[in-house]
């Protein structure tokens, strides 16, 4: 059984950071795009940012662009989502989420097959 299990969410006074840890068991993700969404309640869930299976090829969203870093380690099958210069605005929760084996980079969630249940992070002003 496939599962992406998140850690790291948490309460942060604005200007803090907080780092995310996405962890997957029941398979290998290591030539898998991954990524991160977030999703306020009652709303679809947002894409973040985005990593394929080699060094360098990332995505962001525009709003989190210079705050925000995606980053992998393939032999712990775990993604990351270093999040500074934290802002009111980027309370949410946040999933954790995979495509297949050698699929392309993705922004849309339907793209993606495999998801965590999220953790949720809260920005004080």
């Amino acid at each position: 059984q496939v599962q992406l299990v998140e850690s790291g969410g948490g309460l942060v006074q604005a200007g803090g950071s907080l780092r995310l840890s996405c962890t997957a068991s029941g398979r290998t993700f290591s030539s898998s795009p991954m990524a991160w969404f977030r999703q306020d309640p009652g709303k679809e869930r947002r894409f973040v940012a985005a990593i394929m299976w080699g060094p360098g090829n990332t995505a962001y969203v525009d709003s989190v662009k210079g705050r925000f870093t995606i980053s992998r380690d393939n032999a712990k099958n775990t993604v990351y989502l270093q999040m500074n210069s934290l802002k009111p605005e980027d309370t949410a929760v946040y999933h954790c989420a995979a495509r297949g084996p050698l699929a392309g980079l993705a922004y849309d969630e339907s793209e993606y097959a495999y998801w965590g249940q999220g953790t949720q992070v809260t920005v004080s002003s």
